[in-house]
């Protein structure tokens, strides 16, 4: 569709919601609802609770703009709902957003697809974990680094599964790869460069990810071409196994052998001033209200 065809219709961003991500979220909505703006479009914000149908109808939304972080918004459920009230959107559909929000599921889906992710187990709740420390335990459903422990002690470990386990839902155990953190940003297919992501202590948790000075990004990602290839490859072969759409960033460790290792795909990143999406896109010369528009032209208006 045409921009100017665009400009047209009602763009509702979906921002805020009910998960513990709410207050990232409504950061994201609040940036891309400037954006839309600053661009000309009939954008009006929307904040999601568990009345979203009726808003949805009271609203008379032509398009929904994905802004949502978290379970209930990122994990297939308002996109389920879209879809029947026959209102297109921004980013993956149903299937793939369930899937990549259930961690466990995607890495099961990523290794029937040859995509290298680190080992894993599922803790049931009762017996430990068969997998040799260090290891990484988090929700299988949550974004942001929520919940997240890395135990290289065995004494480590009963408590890092009850904070996780605190979160709701599955618990992922990972086998912990000592390596660079990269995230590859990709747009409608498009891959963007690889950033290197260094926290300045520990690893990249929820406070190193928000909080402005406690974390280095470096665009593009000091890499080998032949590196960079590997990590972007794998990346792509994670975004079409699940089978994304629109943008989508995938996190990736390259250890210390060059062998790179996805973490997880996120089918709606990040878009605050301090998010590594808009930094890629930067880093090739489009600025925020430019990505903000490119995801809007994505949002499958074909569809419906």
């Amino acid at each position: 569709m045409k921009i100017s065809q665009l400009k047209k219709k009602r763009i509702g961003v979906l921002m805020g919601g009910i998960s513990e991500e709410r207050e990232i979220s409504l950061k994201t909505g609040k940036a891309i609802l400037d954006a839309l703006k600053a661009k000309g479009y009939k954008a009006i914000p929307i904040d999601v609770g568990r009345d979203l149908g009726r808003v949805l109808k009271s609203k008379k939304i032509d398009v929904a703009f994905l802004a949502l972080h978290g379970r209930y918004g990122e994990d297939g459920c308002v996109q389920g709902l879209l879809e029947v009230m026959g209102i297109p959107y921004t980013g993956s559909g149903v299937k793939a957003s369930a899937m990549a929000m259930d961690k466990a599921t995607a890495k099961k889906v990523m290794l029937h697809h040859g995509v290298s992710t680190p080992a894993s187990t599922v803790y049931d709740g009762k017996r430990a974990p068969r997998i040799k420390l260090p290891v990484v335990v988090k929700p299988a459903s949550q974004g942001s680094a929520i919940g997240v422990s890395i135990v290289k002690k065995a004494a480590g470990l009963k408590k890092a599964l009850a904070y996780a386990e605190g979160f709701g839902g599955k618990v992922l155990v990972e086998k912990f790869v000592e390596g660079r953190e990269l995230t590859v940003a990709i747009l409608d297919g498009r891959v963007l460069p690889t950033i290197e992501i260094r926290p300045k202590k520990g690893f990249y948790d929820f406070d190193a990810k928000y909080t402005r000075g406690m974390t280095d990004f470096i665009v593009p990602a000091p890499l080998s071409k032949s590196v960079d290839r590997k990590v972007a490859k794998e990346a792509v072969a994670a975004y079409a196994a699940l089978g994304c759409s629109g943008a989508a960033r995938v996190d990736v460790i390259l250890d210390g052998k060059g062998i790179p290792y996805v973490l997880e795909v996120n089918t709606i990143p990040g878009m605050t001033s301090l998010s590594l999406f808009p930094r890629a896109a930067a880093a090739v010369g489009m600025d925020y209200p430019a990505v903000v528009e490119e995801m809007l032209k994505g949002a499958g208006l074909d569809k419906f």
